[in-house]
């Protein structure tokens, strides 16, 4: 089922891929229906406000969903999406076009002590021993192997604004075209709001110099911020910060389960903030038995 998946998605982004070359009316045509949202936007339920800066406009769920399968994705990625972020000056059809998606994960108040003691050179050796571990598993899935390449940006957290972000370079199979894999992550009283910048290594300067627009642009509302936790009433992650970063949530789907992701420019299929399932979690992970991860 996972192998025909990513066929299937593969196929949709060529198919994608070619329309637009041959056609950009029919690129231009797509993208004038999409509902862009300016100014202060509400999430879904009252969960979060984001108060967008000029530079980026923003696609509520229905067109959300319409974009990610224009990318080239199954119909199921966008399941959970509740938003993204499209800069500007770029549409999101182009080879230079990228975006921000936004989740949210439920999985409880994130104890961020353990920030103050993490290793991130430790860690990201730990994850990249672990990821050649895991890729004869994959290859038997049918997946390429991956190589995670380093940190394209270590680490970084605000424990002020419980605002966390990373970077990590990966190299799929044997192509000499690497993916980006940026990640945001803004702490709440329940859980965590989930950003993944969706593109290329090559545009990293370029997310890399969005990123403190969107993480000002980002706040829980009253009654969801980090310092409206509950002790012993609220839900607790079973994680830290370490845990978080090595995709502690995503542990628990599965190492193959997850958003599967599609930058229209590279034609490349990419695990969106997902590939740490499974690499070095056990180490970093906070009050679970292994056996559960």
């Amino acid at each position: 089922m996972i192998r025909s998946l990513a066929a299937a998605a593969l196929a949709l982004v060529l198919a994608s891929a070619t329309i637009a070359a041959q056609d950009p009316k029919t690129a231009e045509e797509f993208e004038s229906k999409l509902e862009y949202t300016t100014g202060t936007v509400q999430l879904s339920g009252g969960l979060a406000t984001l108060t967008l800066p000029g530079s980026f406009r923003y696609l509520g769920e229905r067109d959300s969903r319409k974009l990610l399968v224009a990318w080239g994705n199954p119909p199921e990625a966008g399941e959970g999406v509740l938003g993204m972020l499209v800069p500007s000056e770029i549409s999101p059809l182009s080879e230079e076009g990228w975006a921000i998606v936004i989740t949210y994960d439920d999985d409880g108040y994130v104890n961020d002590e353990d920030a103050k003691t993490l290793n991130y050179d430790e860690m990201l050796t730990e994850m990249q021993e672990q990821t050649a571990e895991n890729n004869e598993a994959r290859e038997k899935e049918g997946f390429e192997p991956i190589t995670l390449v380093g940190w394209a940006e270590p680490p970084h957290y605000d424990a002020t604004s419980h605002k966390l972000y990373w970077a990590k370079e990966l190299k799929f199979g044997s192509s000499t075209d690497h993916t980006l894999n940026y990640s945001i992550r803004i702490l709440g009283r329940r859980g965590v709001l989930v950003l993944n910048a969706v593109s290329s290594v090559g545009q990293l300067e370029v997310v890399k110099a969005r990123t403190p627009d969107v993480l000002a642009a980002v706040e829980f509302n009253e009654g969801h911020r980090y310092a409206d936790y509950l002790p012993g009433t609220d839900k607790a992650a079973a994680y830290g910060i370490g845990g978080l970063i090595l995709g502690g949530a995503a542990a628990k789907a599965g190492l193959f389960k997850g958003i599967w992701l599609v930058l229209l420019a590279s034609k490349k299929l990419v695990f969106a903030g997902l590939v740490a399932a499974g690499l070095g979690v056990k180490k970093f992970l906070s009050g679970r038995n292994a056996a559960e991860v």
